[in-house]
């Protein structure tokens, strides 16, 4: 079965950063691409960031490009989002997910995600 557990949220100030993880099982993590999607209160999804199996490669969606990173650990089947700068209009459930896709349409959390909070 798969399982996708994030962490690493809370509350944070505008400005500063923090690092989510999103720990992967049930399926063999280093041969999936893996993305990122958050879903701000009262919004729909948006993708925020892919990275392929290798973790060569990374995309990210313009609103946090420059500020975000993503990146692997295979051998901890692990998944991360760092996350600098932070503004409140990336207060969201973040969520991972399979696949680098940056289409969202059709996606559906089964995850708990872990949640966001950019305020002062």
């Amino acid at each position: 079965e798969v399982q996708l557990v994030e962490s690493g949220g809370g509350l944070v100030q505008p400005g500063g950063s923090l690092r989510l993880s999103c720990a992967a099982s049930g399926f063999t993590f280093s041969t999936y691409g893996m993305r990122w999607v958050r879903q701000a209160p009262g919004k729909g999804l948006e993708w925020v960031s892919s990275i392929t199996s290798d973790g060569f490669s990374t995309w990210y969606s313009d609103s946090v490009k420059g500020r975000f990173t993503v990146s692997r650990d295979n051998a901890k089947n692990t998944l991360y989002l760092q996350l600098n700068s932070l503004k409140t209009e990336d207060t969201a459930m973040y969520y991972c997910a399979q696949g680098s896709s940056s289409v969202v349409a059709g996606y559906n959390p089964d995850s708990q995600g872990t949640l966001l909070t950019v305020s002062s």
